[in-house]
């Protein structure tokens, strides 16, 4: 049933030329060509616009929609091979799914043999699709055909064609003859409007009630973006960088700032020389940590680039399996910062690096950083765990290297700083006591954001385990026992004795404690905006308080939603969770529909609903003119029965839940696999607005309602 949901937002895309310029970058041309009495070859010419280019159909999965050509099905033919393509394609690596892909620019040529295996006429049915793509914009392109071909002809002894040479050779003029008869009846070429075309198939699809068939995909889409990210690399980036800066005030690496330095400054060699081995020395660390990482992903992408992309990303980000597993490594990680135990690497590992040190030269310089790796493991390894983790969260296959380039140069940085400049270890504090308070601060920091992987598994599959106020009175215990902490009335395993507690400690337990403060009122339900990206719904919230004094806001619906069990709106507000529920309901009303793809697990979703959904404005809108479909493309618990799967045009496989459909309209409608993704559609299909991603400029949000409800109203007239 669902199946059809892919025909009519496709068709949804066509109509959007009622107001807006629709790019139809490639034209196609089909003919067939005799080759024998019993084979023909299929030739399709695409002709591109000047600055568009077309990808190609051989390349690595993960990266844009290949071109395919399909067939119909059929016992009247059998196909030869796969299609060749003419000229040599271009090939260049994409640099954001990090493959090599091919694309045509001008014209391209596609020839595929077919055998033909009926006697009678029958007709050749398929269809081509693609992607085009000019500089920042991208559509998807393709048509079908339909070709007449005439069967292959009855022959008495057909054995008798292949035994003789010289006989086939003496009949070539009467059997070219007959060739050039088959061609001229069979040969049909066709140059059609693409648009036009699959304008009125989907239109025929659509008319009748759901149905089983394969979904044909927009061929062209006005409001295609590839913009998946919003540039976040260089901010994870920096906060890696701080972490490394961090992980020098531990225990475990501070001590061997000024033994690492004075090693180079009292060296026999010269002072240039010097400070080129503290050069390398630091540029050594960088590699150590970020070169493996490297490579792993590398090789990934060598051998077809699918544990990084797809389904294993999306995997990573919302299965219960590695988010439980994740939560436990963190939850393993602040036992090891608070004192429990240590994690070390094998001795005989740091004691082979370290022999290699005393050979002196740049291979000695490189082991002297190595086993400074080695050696701060206890204390670096909880915290580059943690990067790496957070890492795998949306799928960027670049974000691990990001990360730990920048912790790494947060690590390395200090100590060529000082090999160069050895007069600013003077004003570098004594190790004593604080450092283990460092320590036990990343404890306590690990503690509260493992939460965060606990929390997506159990909004993901519905556990009930981990509500907002629970999940908001942990973090309340944890900073409350930090500010305590800081006051001297708590005490770890490695923890020196003090005698008073100092200005900075006062200081900290003061901010931890006003934290505390700004955490007491989401309990009873404030939005806590500042943290709306960690934490869960404000729809899982038992005990709302400003829900109540509110009230519930107006009501957008026509009948009681399906899943409204389990998935909520925030802020009091109603809608569907199913695209039938609301088109129907669209119709009802004379409403507009506000489409939201969303997940469980999406941070920046939150943010959006923390700070842009409950502003007044935004609230007013969404209440009183539009019909609110929210669509969660990362729900694993709400399976659809058998009558309603259908099976991806991207990948293949079977959708059997309400999460893996959803995802797939999106990505196949609008080409964007990222959350939060808005679009506006009236119930005749018209998509009323550039969709919207994440922004947190209220103004501007609502100026994209605004166009939406304007653009309904003026098709209205």
């Amino acid at each position: 049933m669902k199946k059809t949901i892919l025909i009519i937002l496709g068709f949804f895309l066509f109509a959007a030329a009622s107001f807006a310029q629709i790019d139809n970058p490639v034209k196609w041309k089909f003919a067939t060509e005799k080759l024998s009495d019993d084979e023909l070859q299929l030739t399709i010419v695409a002709t591109i616009e000047d600055g568009w280019h077309l990808y190609g159909q051989f390349f690595p999965d993960g990266g844009p929609v290949k071109l395919s050509i399909t067939f119909e099905e059929s016992a009247d033919y059998q196909l030869v091979g796969k299609a060749v393509e003419s000229p040599k394609p271009h090939v260049e690596h994409d640099d954001i799914f990090m493959i090599d892909v091919q694309y045509f620019e001008k014209k391209a040529t596609f020839t595929q043999k077919i055998k033909i295996l009926s006697t009678k006429k029958f007709k050749l049915v398929g269809e081509v699709s693609g992607q085009a793509c000019y500089d920042d914009k991208c559509v998807l392109v393709g048509d079908e055909f339909e070709l007449k071909i005439k069967g292959v002809k009855k022959k008495e002894n057909a054995d008798k064609n292949s035994e003789k040479v010289d006989k086939q050779n003496s009949s070539d003029t009467s059997e070219s003859a007959d060739n050039q008869e088959d061609t001229s009846e069979t040969t049909l070429v066709i140059e059609t409007d693409t648009l036009a075309r699959l304008h009125a198939s989907e239109t025929a699809k659509i008319s009748g009630e759901r149905t089983e068939t394969t979904p044909i995909i927009a061929t062209n889409n006005p409001w295609t973006d590839e913009n998946t990210e919003d540039g976040s690399f260089i901010w994870f980036f920096l906060v890696a960088m701080f972490f490394g800066f961090t992980a020098l005030v531990t225990p475990c690496v501070f001590p061997m700032i000024p033994m690492t330095v004075s090693f180079f400054m009292h060296s026999e060699q010269d002072r240039a020389k010097s400070r080129m081995k503290a050069l390398i020395y630091g540029i050594s660390i960088v590699v150590i940590y970020t070169l493996p990482i490297a490579i792993i992903i590398a090789i990934a992408n060598v051998f077809g680039n699918t544990s990084l992309s797809g389904d294993f990303a999306n995997f990573l980000s919302t299965h219960w399996i590695p988010n439980i597993f994740f939560f436990l490594v963190f939850m393993v990680f602040a036992a090891s910062f608070l004192g429990m135990f240590e994690i070390v690497l094998p001795s005989w590992l740091v004691n082979k690096s370290d022999k290699q040190v005393d050979k002196g030269g740049l291979l000695g310089t490189f082991f002297m950083a190595f086993t400074l790796v080695l050696v701060s493991f206890s204390c670096t390894g909880p915290i580059v765990g943690g990067i790496l983790v957070e890492s795998t969260q949306g799928g960027q296959i670049l974000k691990p290297i990001f990360g730990m380039l920048g912790f790494s140069i947060g690590v390395a940085a200090p100590f060529t700083l000082f090999a160069f400049f050895p007069s600013l270890l003077k004003n570098l504090p004594k190790s004593g006591g604080w450092l283990n308070a460092v320590k036990v601060t990343l404890g306590f920091v690990e503690l509260a954001l493992g939460l965060k992987f606990l929390s997506v598994a159990d909004q993901t599959y519905h556990w009930g385990l981990l509500d907002r106020e629970i999940y908001i009175a942990f973090w309340i215990v944890i900073f409350l026992l930090l500010g305590v902490y800081y006051l001297g009335k708590l005490k770890f395993a490695h923890d020196s004795d003090s005698k008073f507690i100092s200005v900075p400690r006062l200081g900290l337990a003061v901010i931890t404690f006003t934290f505390v403060m700004y955490l007491i009122p989401g309990m009873f339900g404030a939005p806590l905006k500042a943290l709306s990206g960690y934490l869960p719904p404000q729809a899982t919230h038992d005990f709302d308080l400003v829900k109540l004094i509110r009230g519930e806001t107006a009501t957008n619906i026509c009948s009681k939603p399906k899943y409204d069990d389990q998935l909520h709106l925030p802020h009091g507000l109603h809608g569907y969770f199913d695209y039938y529920e609301a088109l129907a309901c669209s119709k009802e009303q004379n409403k507009p529909i506000f489409i939201d793809f969303t997940g469980h697990g999406c941070v920046n979703c939150r943010e959006m609903e923390a700070n842009v959904w409950s502003d007044p404005k935004v609230l007013k809108i969404l209440q009183e003119d539009f019909v609110i479909l929210a669509m969660y493309v990362d729900d694993k618990k709400i399976k659809l029965p058998e009558n309603e799967w259908f099976t991806s045009s991207l990948d293949g496989k079977k959708k059997k839940t309400l999460g893996k459909q959803n995802a797939d309209i999106q990505m196949v409608n609008f080409n964007v696999n990222s959350q939060p993704y808005y679009v506006l559609l009236d119930y005749d299909g018209n998509v009323l607005a550039q969709p919207h991603q994440y922004n947190l400029n209220v103004d501007e949000f609502v100026n994209f309602l605004q166009k939406g409800k304007a653009e309904f109203a003026k098709q209205r007239r």
